[in-house]
């Protein structure tokens, strides 16, 4: 049988670079997806399998559309979007906030998260045989928000709105959507979560982190299940 096609956005690092491997070595055919090539290739090279990295900006509609192009001419087909790319600020009380720093944020968490989507649904729609599914990369913020937090907090709300919506219109198509709503996994990128981030009393205490590794467990876990099968919200915390 031929490899399902797995597609991971924020590839670079992280979440979406574990995701990446995890996939791979889950038996995946993995495109890796992020706007520096020479962090893409480093997350190819610790894969099990080939990996194609290809490089895109999920804000830029044309970077998103010449992203498909490539996996429709390379594979003709995709069967998983890990929807993971993300931005977030400093914590930043509203009142501080410029609206260009709200819209860096919401460029990246919601509107790329659409972008792509988007095509993926597409593509899923119009290939034979029709079906595919599509995991969003929610948060725990978005129910239990630290101060601070008025533009990340109100991307990922919406984050579940998108994934309930896709959830309906793709069951004509076959297609399933979920997301994983996700707490304190340790990365280079949330290095800060150990050494303290605000809380609702105003004090500055640090978090105890997960092993990155549950969630690339978790998103093969969703991958792998059959069409038939979703799980609409997973909390991994």
């Amino acid at each position: 049988m031929m490899k399902k096609i797995a597609l991971v956005t924020g590839a670079s690092a992280g979440i979406g670079r574990n995701a990446t491997i995890s996939l791979a070595a889950a038996g995946f055919h993995v495109i890796a997806t992020a706007r520096n090539q020479e962090r893409l290739d480093e997350t190819a090279a610790l894969c099990e399998s080939p990996v194609d990295a290809i490089v895109s900006d999920v804000t830029d509609p044309a970077s998103v559309t010449a992203l498909f192009e490539a996996i429709a001419q390379r594979h003709n087909r995709l069967d998983i979007l890990f929807n993971n790319a993300g931005n977030s600020l400093p914590s930043t009380n509203i009142g501080d906030m410029t609206y260009d720093q709200f819209k860096g944020v919401i460029d990246v968490n919601l509107n790329g998260a659409f972008l792509m989507a988007q095509q993926a649904y597409r593509m899923m729609r119009d290939q034979d045989p029709q079906g595919g599914r599509i995991i969003n990369n929610g948060s725990i913020s978005a129910q239990m928000p630290r101060p601070g937090s008025a533009a990340y907090t109100s991307s990922k709300h919406a984050i579940t709105g998108l994934t309930k919506s896709i959830a309906l219109d793709g069951r004509a198509h076959n297609i399933a959507c979920g997301q994983i709503d996700i707490g304190n996994a340790a990365s280079d990128m949330t290095d800060q979560i150990s050494k303290g981030v605000p809380q609702a009393d105003g004090s500055i205490k640090a978090e105890p982190t997960i092993n990155v590794q549950h969630i690339g467990d978790a998103v093969v876990h969703m991958a792998q299940l059959p069409l038939e099968a979703n799980i609409l919200s997973m909390n991994v915390m």
